[in-house]
């Protein structure tokens, strides 16, 4: 099944079929022609899928190699990327060439940013293999490595030519990873679709099994809500912001915990329930939602709280943010399920007893100590 992302000369397809990654080379070749190209992936992913994809874009006539650094969102720094650009320098990769980047969202976002600022922009093509990065990460164009102040603070947009999501190489995944792509999947119908967060309600334990036909449906269901809103608002200057909901959260759990204990669909579960915490107290909402977004993260295995990380610390996170515009942090928040809204005017103490009920609640994972 292929979806368009509809942005005019930088539109593309999403490729979402059993067995892409067999074919990724001809899909290549047919949208971007016999290009020299680089594919970008971890260690980790490189081992599991690169031979695949390797014999996919020899068969189509496409020249590749394979440019890999280790694993996991502490590589996703300034100096990775350095260094992959002066791979890229060294292999002589022209500026009709075309970066491919194979694996998760650390892999996209690494990928992504190397291919728009290697020669001013080159081609760019995602092949996401975590659940995650199929229902999220790789659709939209957002490209970035986060600095010792705060996440994805160095970036770019960036739009793919093309996304192949393939849901049978998701059974390589662990099951720690197919909970996080589902936190992204609750998340897109929590802020815009009751009716699609119904599905994936009723596809968790299938997904969970690794079941390639719940996941190909959460996946599609996800990218078709995300390219609407990407066709709609592709730099996020109004509505693709809604994307965010429990991010500004989030990305403060991630720093705080040290890049450890928290994966990002883990802090994003974490952030989605302070959303709610935040948004009873302010009277946005009422409990019934919070209620049903923890009992569908129960069902999923996901966090619910983050017991433990000191509230200072989290809302000195913040302020590094970068949604703050005009001096003020905002905030997505619920109003209902399938309804947010983008509030810029939250008081620190609401923030505060927020994040009080989210550190001392239970369900959570607790970070590593900080030393």
């Amino acid at each position: 099944m292929n979806l368009r992302v509809d942005l005019g000369d930088r539109g593309y397809d999403i490729l979402t079929e059993p067995g892409g990654l067999s074919r990724a080379g001809s899909a290549v070749l047919q949208r971007l022609g016999a290009v020299p190209t680089a594919c970008i992936a971890d260690e980790r992913v490189a081992a599991l899928h690169w031979p695949c994809l390797r014999d996919a874009l020899h068969r189509a006539g496409v020249a590749a190699h394979l440019l890999k650094f280790p694993p996991g969102e502490r590589s996703k720094t300034l100096g990775t990327a350095r260094r992959l650009l002066s791979e890229l320098a060294a292999l002589r990769l022209p500026r009709d060439g075309v970066v491919v980047s194979l694996g998760g969202g650390v892999a996209g976002d690494l990928a992504g940013f190397v291919a728009a600022v290697y020669q001013r922009g080159i081609g760019f093509v995602q092949i996401p293999t975590s659940l995650l990065a199929q229902v999220d990460a790789s659709v939209g164009g957002k490209t970035g490595v986060n600095l010792p102040e705060g996440k994805n603070l160095v970036g770019a947009f960036h739009q793919p030519r093309l996304v192949v999501c393939d849901p049978l190489v998701l059974r390589t995944c662990g099951t720690r990873d197919i909970r996080c792509g589902l936190a992204e999947a609750l998340k897109h119908g929590f802020i815009l679709s009751e009716a699609y967060l119904f599905v994936v309600e009723q596809r968790l334990r299938a997904s969970l099994a690794r079941d390639p036909a719940a996941m190909a449906e959460v996946v599609r269901g996800s990218c078709a809500i995300k390219a609407d809103i990407v066709r709609r608002d592709e730099r996020e200057q109004g509505l693709r912001a809604i994307l965010n909901l429990g991010h500004t959260f989030a990305h403060a759990v991630e720093k705080v915990a040290g890049y450890r204990g928290y994966r990002h669909g883990e802090a994003v579960a974490v952030g989605m329930v302070g959303a709610c915490h935040l948004a009873e107290r302010m009277g946005l909402c009422s409990a019934t939602v919070r209620e049903r977004l923890v009992t569908d993260l129960g069902v999923a295995g996901l966090p619910v709280a983050a017991p433990g990380l000191p509230v200072d610390q989290l809302v000195e996170a913040m302020g590094h943010d970068k949604k703050i515009l005009g001096g003020h942090l905002r905030f997505v928040l619920p109003r209902k399920v399938g309804r947010v809204e983008i509030v810029d005017d939250v008081a620190r103490r609401d923030l505060v007893e927020a994040l009080k009920l989210l550190t001392e609640g239970p369900g959570g994972r607790p970070g590593p100590r900080r030393r």
